[in-house]
């Protein structure tokens, strides 16, 4: 007997108006679909008038149910893969189906669609030709930290899932590492009613969202290349101390900035820093 065909079906991320004509189609067709939700894809179907019994699929089912699934697919039958919203297998367990599938000689047709990740890089404004996915940011600070810094040197656009409600967290994390004039953007609520996005200086976009009482909607953070590394021709203790003045940020990290632009060691610039302080207080 000849074995199913999994299809990823890519669904809306906001605007229902986004579904392709073939996404109808196959999830009409399929003789099951493996949803992430199954209350919330309830209501796409009933939306398209789908009738296609449906499963549940997460990641802490992903096991039993991705078993059961290889056992309908290898039955002959056809399963249509999505998630909550935009394209399957990415960021999510759909990927270790695919891979059993791909193991065990089993059929695996992409129905593309939707992206947060590519929609949101395609209005940022930021630069396009190269970019680097990469995924939910940890839930943690040191971890956040971590990938920051990991990607602070990085030539390509990169491009982060978080949850609205760490975002001011993330944002504070990111001008940390960074520094605040990396430039970024947080585009949220994509393709709905109150989508939105803030572009700009990394310290811009954390006041504006510093400055508000709640934030809501899926979030997807961009940031820029790391900008090139152009030696300032003004002298290293003129910019250093005209920083210190326009910040209110930890001196560290203001001279780990100043370090980082002249290509020099950061306890360096600190001796130049409390050299610069000492001749304050001589002043006075």
């Amino acid at each position: 007997m000849a074995v199913g065909t999994l299809y990823l079906v890519a669904t809306p991320i906001g605007n229902l108006e986004d579904i392709t004509l073939r996404a109808i189609r196959i999830l009409k067709e399929a003789d099951l679909i493996a949803a992430e939700d199954t209350r919330h894809s309830r209501k796409l179907c009933a939306h398209f008038g789908i009738t296609t019994p449906l499963t549940s699929f997460f990641e802490h089912n992903e096991k039993v149910k991705g078993e059961r699934i290889l056992d309908v697919l290898r039955s002959g039958k056809n399963v249509a893969l999505i998630s909550d919203a935009g394209t399957p297998a990415i960021a999510d367990p759909g990927f270790i189906l695919v891979r059993r599938c791909r193991e065990e000689g089993i059929p695996v047709a992409a129905v593309p669609g939707p992206s947060a990740a590519i929609a949101a890089l395609s209005i940022s404004g930021l630069p396009t030709d190269r970019f680097a996915f990469e995924g939910y940011l940890p839930s943690r600070s040191k971890g956040r930290r971590d990938v920051f810094r990991k990607v602070s040197a990085e030539e390509r656009t990169a491009i982060f899932y978080e949850a609205p409600h760490r975002l001011m967290a993330s944002l504070t994390d990111l001008v940390a590492e960074l520094g605040p004039g990396r430039e970024i953007a947080v585009v949220r609520e994509l393709t709905k009613i109150h989508e939105e996005l803030l572009r700009g200086r990394a310290e811009e976009v954390l006041a504006e969202i510093s400055g508000r009482e709640k934030v809501r909607g899926e979030i997807v953070l961009l940031v820029a290349p790391a900008p090139a590394e152009i030696v300032p021709n003004r002298p290293l203790e003129e910019v250093l101390e005209e920083r210190l003045k326009e910040t209110t940020r930890p001196p560290r990290q203001v001279v780990k900035e100043v370090a980082k632009e002249f290509g020099l060691p950061g306890s360096e610039v600190y001796e130049i820093y409390l050299e610069v302080k000492k001749a304050e207080k001589s002043e006075r």
